[in-house]
């Protein structure tokens, strides 16, 4: 360990509620912040993938949001405020002489390719005694919870029944960059999680049933059964399949895991012909990354006149669409597919997909076309589904009528902040911080869930998006989406519920903590020209107003 105190800057550089990275020794940065007259100090970039703290968001309460996909930190510890965190800041002692602020640090703490301060486990999981917690799915609200439930004292037993092979993932990566080595994007090995953790991962395993009153998880047929203390359902989602004939042809695929990436890669290769189903995020992630791989033809088929336009609207829409056109994508809109046909001379793969009377020639064809709740195990075991198989919790993420059962991800209908709407999110962020939520909870500081959905997708450039926009009426957007720079307000009730953007980075993670602080700025304000980085939740002053609010 090299340990140095280090004059990083001057203190009256240093306003109050102003972050800045500063060098420390020679290849070292830290960022250093601002509250009133109190200084922080932490290590410099954000631990999911490397985004610079300092062009993040810096809030009054001691939070800094990373400017690219919404993680957060508290600056006075370092602690994972919300995901997709994996782990902790680094924190440095600071303090003032001679005008100027001074960082004492280990330096290699300091340096980029260490960023991640390995976990402070209150418990591993070393006592054995009583049934524990049971977590039927192994994504990523899994993980975040182990990683919770331990942050904050958990010491019973953890075990993860998953059906898939590996230690969870960072599934983004699937669609947006086509990752086929699962080993490459663990959050934890399984022998991590086993040693470091105290957690039992149970692979390749499918859960059948649900005994609520002898607190019990049933599986592999019913030859072996799991006892709980405390049930988490996080069991995700099943893709659709259009129920047309050729959907099951052995060439058409949908797209969720490990080995679904691994066909989509297998097949998408320099000559080929690619039929996509569906005009949303997956399907158009899976586009960009194959886009570069010189395939003879991409086809996108959409029921909407734009593709992501129940989510971002006909202009957003409309631009992205012309970008993926300027890279060679062709659109079948507004439409729906007949058929897809088999091939004269292996019956067993597609050849093509019709719509409307015509064929359009494909080599393989995916369909993302939504996910369905995984939640058949629970229909036999008294759970009360809702109408499209998710499941209902309170605030707390508790299944009403089932003691210690839990339920996170996209199988939960959770209430939203500020209306009490019942509503289900299918974002990876979502389920990481509901997981979050639930370890805290279960480790005896109970937490409602009242975090602000967030999600980012790659098209070219990046994009980004906060909030619920689900029956937005109307659309306020700023810059052109024709050029991929933009920022899109999506207002519904009079009010700002969602923000979208690209290339305005980082007002989507300033707009995330105002919709979180309750002041966002109302769409007559956005109207005549109020820039969200402008308004103020940083300084002393701010936190006052805002306790005010």
């Amino acid at each position: 360990m090299s340990v140095k105190t280090v004059a990083v800057c001057n203190f009256a550089d240093l306003k109050d509620g102003q972050m800045k990275e500063v060098s420390f020794e020679n290849e070292g940065k830290v960022v250093v912040y601002r509250l009133g007259d109190a200084v922080h100090a932490t290590s410099a970039f954000c631990t999911h993938y490397g985004a610079p703290l300092a062009k993040g968001v810096l809030t009054a309460d001691g939070r800094v949001v990373c400017p690219w996909h919404g993680a957060c930190f508290n600056i006075c510890t370092g602690d994972i405020e919300d995901a997709p965190a994996p782990s902790a800041l680094y924190s440095f002692k600071t303090h003032i002489a001679d005008g100027k602020i001074f960082v004492t640090a280990d330096v290699t703490r300091t340096v980029k390719a260490n960023m991640s301060r390995p976990p402070k486990l209150l418990s591993t999981g070393a006592v054995p005694a009583g049934k524990g917690v049971v977590i039927v799915g192994g994504g990523a609200g899994a993980f975040h919870t182990v990683e919770s439930l331990r942050e904050h004292g958990y010491s019973g037993n953890i075990t993860v029944l998953s059906k898939e092979m590996h230690a969870p993932i960072d599934r983004t990566k699937l669609s947006k960059a086509l990752i086929t080595n699962s080993a490459k994007i663990e959050w934890r090995s399984a022998s991590d999680l086993k040693i470091r953790y105290g957690t039992t991962l149970r692979l390749g395993v499918t859960v059948i049933s649900v005994d609520t009153t002898t607190k019990q998880v049933i599986f592999e047929g019913g030859k072996e059964s799991a006892s709980y203390d405390k049930l988490i359902l996080a069991s995700g989602g099943t893709p659709r399949r259009l129920p047309i004939e050729g959907a099951d042809l052995a060439n058409v695929y949908t797209f969720r895991g490990i080995e679904d990436a691994k066909k989509v890669d297998a097949d998408a290769q320099e000559g080929k012909r690619m039929v996509v189903i569906g005009s949303s995020f997956i399907s158009m992630e899976l586009v960009v990354a194959v886009s570069k791989r010189k395939l003879a033809s991409i086809d996108v088929i959409g029921m909407e006149e734009f593709p992501f336009e129940a989510v971002l609207g006909k202009e957003v829409g409309k631009g992205l669409k012309k970008y993926h056109e300027s890279q060679g994508v062709r659109f079948h809109m507004k439409t729906k597919v007949d058929k897809i046909v088999a091939s004269e001379s292996n019956p067993s793969q597609a050849s093509g997909v019709v719509v409307n009377g015509q064929t359009i020639p494909a080599d393989f064809v995916v369909m993302g076309v939504g996910v369905a709740p995984a939640t058949e195990f629970l229909k036999q075991s008294g759970f009360t589904l809702e109408k499209d198989g998710g499941i209902k919790v309170d605030e707390y993420l508790r299944v009403p009528g089932h003691a210690d059962v839990y339920a996170i991800g996209d199988i939960a209908w959770y209430p939203q902040v500020g209306t009490g709407e019942s509503r289900r999110i299918e974002h990876w962020n979502v389920a990481s911080n509901q997981g979050r939520a639930v370890g805290m909870t279960i480790s005896g500081n109970p937490q409602p869930f009242v975090k602000i959905p967030i999600f980012w997708s790659a098209q070219g450039q990046q994009l980004r998006y906060c909030g619920t926009g689900a029956g937005y009426e109307d659309v306020i957007i700023t810059g052109d989406p024709d050029e991929m720079k933009f920022i899109a307000y999506y207002v519904k009730d009079n009010r700002v519920v969602a923000v979208a953007s690209m290339q305005n980075d980082p007002v989507v993670s300033k707009a995330s903590e105002l919709l979180r602080l309750g002041i966002m700025p109302s769409p007559d304000e956005i109207r005549e020209g109020k820039n969200l980085l402008d308004v103020d939740i940083s300084c002393a002053e701010s936190k006052v107003r805002i306790e005010n609010a």
